[in-house]
């Protein structure tokens, strides 16, 4: 029984969103997912997705991408990511109510994976699109968020952390963010991302130690499109 995760599998199963028009990588990259998620992943792992699982604009259009993650092995956790429109901050009681037994959305919650505590948002960075007025509000709407799943964990007697996050958790040339202050604030063991495609993109923010901290790239480009083992 393990941990993993991936991010960004971008399906599209039901509207057009070819994803090789971002680089021959992405050319069958859903065969790709399932091929190398079957090799690796068995019922009994859990594997936690970190965001843009599909490019449906809502549920309807985004049906049969669930069912092709819900038809994969393992247990499998699913965190908000920037292009995930079927997901808005009122519907993940109601994501977790339609997929019991099938799917688990993690936000403004928790979850467990052993002694560990599995803890979450989507975040946010600074990418130059923004104004900074805008980039703060959402920064500080996701760190409320992330709070708030800590507090939880915490609440209920859990003390190691692993924690997920969809964008990068620093902007570029930033060497700390209220991302990274509340890692450390709450021991977190390790903090997983994903959000960042194409070589250019891969050391946007930090990878390995920092601060005892083990940070984590898992953008299913970066990983070939096979899940990461995490503990």
């Amino acid at each position: 029984m393990g941990l993993f995760a991936i991010g960004d599998l971008h399906l599209s199963l039901a509207v057009d969103k070819p994803m090789d028009v971002f680089g021959g990588e992405w050319k069958n990259h859903t065969e790709k997912i399932k091929e190398r998620w079957m090799k690796v992943i068995a019922p009994e792992d859990t594997v936690v997705i970190t965001g843009d699982h599909s490019w449906g604009r809502n549920l309807e259009e985004a049906a049969m991408d669930f069912e092709y993650i819900e038809r994969l092995p393992g247990r499998k956790i699913l965190l908000r990511g920037n292009h995930d429109m079927f997901w808005d901050a009122k519907k993940t009681q109601r994501l977790n109510q339609k997929f019991e037994g099938r799917l688990s959305f993690l936000q403004n919650n928790f979850y467990t994976y052993e002694d560990y505590a599995l803890v979450g948002t989507k975040g946010y960075c600074y990418e130059g699109k923004d104004s900074w007025e805008h980039f703060e509000k959402i920064r500080d709407r996701e760190l409320k968020r992330l709070e708030l799943s800590f507090g939880l964990a915490a609440t209920a007697g859990y003390q190691k952390f692993i924690m997920f996050l969809h964008y990068p958790p620093t902007s570029i040339g930033e060497m700390e963010s209220g991302f990274t202050q509340m890692a450390e604030k709450y021991g977190a063991e390790k903090v997983i991302y994903s959000h960042c495609h194409g070589k250019e993109r891969f050391q946007d923010s930090f990878l390995g130690e920092v601060n005892g901290i083990e940070y984590e790239l898992v953008s299913s480009d970066y990983l070939r499109f096979k899940p990461k083992k995490i503990l």
